[in-house]
């Protein structure tokens, strides 16, 4: 991919307020893949049962997926996203989000995503479609 498209996103993560407060972190980036990874925090991250709140796990999803739609240089919007919660993570593991490209046409792209902890044990899965606008990012510039 191109580097001034790598730096790019990568930049805009680093900005943008929702990944910073849910202190989620861009750790690999190629065209079509992207990982981000984040530490699961129970005191705020938890539901009414102590352990991981769904919403916590699908922010770091949807962060890897909104990278990964990014990575051609346009912009990409979610139109479904459809996540099996497999399992819950232990207090205070780190969590990671892969997202990869699996078929894409000029106006869809669909990915597979999946969560695991630091350990490899899988957490969740998703499968994930965009709408593909053909519209430049606009932090490219």
């Amino acid at each position: 991919m191109e580097e001034s498209i790598r730096s790019a996103i990568a930049h805009a993560v680093e900005k943008e307020p929702f990944a910073r407060a849910m202190k989620i972190e861009l750790v690999a980036l190629d065209l079509g893949y992207s990982a981000v990874e984040m530490d699961y925090e129970p005191s705020s991250m938890a539901n009414i049962y102590a352990r991981a709140h769904g919403g916590a796990i699908f922010a770091l999803i949807d962060e890897a997926f909104e990278t990964a739609g990014q990575t051609d240089g346009t912009i990409a919007v979610a139109l479904n996203v459809n996540v099996t919660y497999v399992s819950s993570p232990d207090d205070g593991t780190r969590l990671r989000a892969e997202a990869r490209l699996v078929s894409q046409t000029k106006r869809t792209a669909s990915y597979d995503i999946r969560v695991t902890n630091s350990a490899g044990t899988l957490i969740a899965t998703c499968q994930a479609l965009a709408y593909r606008t053909g519209k430049r990012i606009p932090f490219l510039e």
